[in-house]
């Protein structure tokens, strides 16, 4: 999970599945989340964004543009959030009783 202010900061990952997180990108639920996880099966590299977001340029290169919320988070929240959407991902997968 990278956070950065500065997107040149951020070193491609050329076989990972790309994820940017950004305001206008599709919603899912926990179980999409999972799904998409275990459908993926390797590296995937999400990537979060400052204050100012992406460039145009940055998201067209990513291979899914994920919103956690219709509302505005600042970023040092929304990588807690997503780092907790994983743990419950993760949870799903095995079946565990946390995502309940």
């Amino acid at each position: 999970m990278i956070s950065a202010k500065n997107e040149k900061a951020i070193a491609p990952v050329p076989k990972a599945f790309k994820v940017v997180l950004d305001p206008g990108g599709q919603a899912i639920t926990s179980q999409e989340l999972a799904d998409l996880i275990k459908a993926k099966s390797g590296e995937i590299h999400f990537s979060i964004g400052g204050a100012d977001g992406f460039t145009d340029s940055f998201r067209a290169q990513a291979d899914q543009l994920l919103s956690l919320s219709k509302m505005t988070l600042p970023h040092e929240l929304a990588r807690v959030v997503l780092a907790e959407q994983i743990y419950r991902a993760f949870t799903i997968l095995h079946h565990h009783p946390y995502p309940r």
